[in-house]
């Protein structure tokens, strides 16, 4: 995991109105979200079964997840990598993916080694850039 520091940490803005960025910009709400926190995840690289992704987290400060008007405050953003099976399991739990039981074969590592530090710091960076020139062209982020 590399941690990134950038401008958008700290700051805060209404989810739903947040949401409209995010989604122009290709992250998603990441599965382990409550009505308290959660994360915005964006792809960065995919490469057979390795995923590079961009994480941002966040904290509800009013309201919950699920209302537009909530407002949230972002945390600090960091890269982290993902490194999956290729093909078919060979355990038990084969037949249930052949057969389509299983929709999702277990991850080898959720915190992979990130080669070239820089490269994917710079690239977090960027992304994290694109998200904050968004929310201000639409004058959203507001310092806490």
């Amino acid at each position: 995991m590399l941690t990134l520091q950038t401008e958008l940490e700290g700051q805060v803005a209404s989810f739903g109105v947040v949401s409209n960025c995010i989604r122009e910009l290709g992250y998603h709400l990441g599965g382990n979200w409550d009505y308290h926190k959660g994360c915005f995840d964006h792809v960065l690289c995919q490469e057979g079964g390795e995923t590079i992704y961009i994480r941002i987290p966040f904290l509800v400060t009013e309201g919950e997840l699920d209302d537009h008007d909530a407002s949230i405050q972002f945390g600090t953003p960091y890269i982290i990598k993902h490194v999956v099976h290729v093909g078919l399991d060979r355990d038990e739990s084969s037949l249930l993916d052949a057969t389509g039981f299983s929709q999702f074969q277990q991850p080898i590592d959720t915190d992979g080694k990130i080669i070239d530090k820089n490269r994917w710091i710079h690239a977090g960076e960027v992304a994290v850039e694109k998200l904050v020139d968004c929310m201000h062209a639409q004058q959203l982020l507001k310092s806490s």
